[in-house]
């Protein structure tokens, strides 16, 4: 039965260590920090260049716009031939074949149609505007988003570290179990369940390794990076845990965050941006003043004077050219109230921007109270388990030496032992929410994530 056991423990041992082995070869290259990764993410996530390219098309949509207040200015030329009978300088008819070749040019200049070119420009300003601000807040959730991933990273190396000591102190209680059972001091179950403890650890472990390994994988596709080009995080100095500005002052988070947040400021832009639209829709009531102008000429290959000679090229356009110059008023009387329900649709919209206003506010508001809550949850409970964990270690250590001199069974330290493992896991856990969420709330105040 031992060397059945021996035998599992051996197996199981070196199942971890390939796994141990096989994970930390891809990994062990390069060291990046937080910063790095953030830096990475932000510069090669697809998603934000996705955002990139809608900040490049709100660019063009307010180019266009300020170029539509410009004149225009318009060329063009033609060239046909005539076959059969045309009338002559006598004023006869004769088979005639010609070719002419003609050319003009136009512009037209809005000089003012109710301030809606203006107003144009004002909203696609706005709306350029708040797409900036919308490519802002997609780096801000990137940012989170990776701070998460990076901290879940130390927290599954931590879990591993512990059941690393975890295991060298139940070995080390396995050989002292050993030369007791020996000695005829301890009956032979006493090292079965020693055996069977180690074996239960070592699995643990491995799934602690497996979970860093998770967790890496986790983050490199986040970062879209190929395995190939994997790396290992640095381990900065976290924070001390302890009661923060941000846990005591949460509504001045949120009063400061509707002042900077980025998803905040496009709401309101976007309101901003259909009220100009409203603007928009009322310069179509009034009235429209255009400049026009224009030029052409034309040129005849069989035009001749009186004498019946050719009329040259130069003369011919000297003689055939035209110009004019105009002014448009249009007059809105009747357009089937195309204008009134337009206007109708943009206050309707300003109505729809400011729920989504108030949506965004109201989402913000949520996030802060909740990473409020669960940071002063976490807090409360890496206090608490801080104090069991000072406990417990002080009742396995009396435990192990009772065990140690036959006053404790086997069962008895085995379970002392779990409960201590299990308490450090839960004060990892506690310790790592607390510093994610008291890092939301800083970063809600406009500060930046570091560790």
């Amino acid at each position: 039965m031992r060397k059945q056991n021996t035998m599992k423990n051996f197996l199981a041992l070196f199942i971890g260590i390939l796994l141990i082995g096989s994970g930390y070869k891809t990994v062990a290259q390069n060291v990046w920090s937080l910063q790095q990764c953030i830096d990475y993410a932000l510069e090669n996530n697809i998603q934000i260049k996705q955002q990139g390219l809608n900040t490049q098309y709100g660019e063009n949509q307010v180019r266009q716009a300020k170029s539509n207040k410009l004149p225009n200015l318009n060329a063009n030329i033609g060239n046909d031939y005539s076959f059969g009978r045309s009338l002559t300088y006598l004023n006869t008819y004769k088979n005639v074949n010609s070719a002419n070749l003609s050319g003009g040019a136009s512009t037209n200049f809005t000089i003012w149609n109710g301030s809606t070119l203006t107003n144009t420009v004002k909203q696609r300003e706005l709306d350029l505007q708040a797409t900036i601000f919308d490519l802002q807040k997609a780096k801000d959730d990137i940012t989170l988003a990776i701070a998460a991933g990076y901290l879940e990273i130390l927290f599954a190396e931590e879990l591993e570290l512990v059941s690393k000591a975890q295991i060298e102190v139940t070995r080390q209680q396995l050989e002292r179990t050993t030369q007791l059972v020996e000695a005829g001091s301890l009956a032979r179950g006493s090292l079965l369940e020693i055996e069977a403890q180690i074996a239960r650890e070592e699995l643990q472990m491995v799934n602690n390794h497996n979970r860093v390994q998770l967790a890496y994988l986790t983050l490199f596709q986040f970062l879209e990076l190929p395995v190939s080009e994997s790396f290992t995080i640095e381990k900065p100095v976290l924070p001390e845990v302890q009661a923060s500005v941000s846990l005591s002052n949460s509504i001045d988070v949120f009063n400061n965050a509707i002042t900077v947040r980025p998803e905040i400021k496009a709401a309101q832009l976007r309101v901003e941006s259909a009220m100009k639209q409203l603007d928009i829709a009322k310069g179509y009531r009034y009235p429209s003043l255009s400049l026009n102008a224009n030029y052409y000429n034309l040129y005849n290959n069989k035009y001749t004077d009186i004498k019946g000679d050719d009329i040259p090229f130069g003369e011919q356009l000297k003689n055939n050219s035209r110009s004019g110059i105009g002014l448009a008023l249009n007059i809105p009387i009747f357009n089937r109230h195309q204008v009134k329900l337009g206007m109708a649709n943009a206050t309707l919209q300003i109505s729809d921007y400011q729920y989504r206003l108030q949506t965004v506010r109201n989402v913000l508001r949520k996030d802060i109270e909740q990473s409020y809550t669960n940071a002063l949850a976490s807090l409360n409970r890496f206090i608490s388990t801080k104090k069991a964990v000072s406990s417990m270690e002080e009742a396995f250590r009396y435990t192990e030496e009772q065990y140690n001199v036959g006053m404790v069974n086997s069962v008895d330290y085995n379970i002392s032992k779990s409960q201590l493992t299990i308490a450090q896991s839960d004060l990892l856990q506690a310790k790592y929410e607390y510093i994610f969420r008291t890092k939301i709330l800083d970063f809600y105040n406009g500060i930046p994530i570091k560790l």
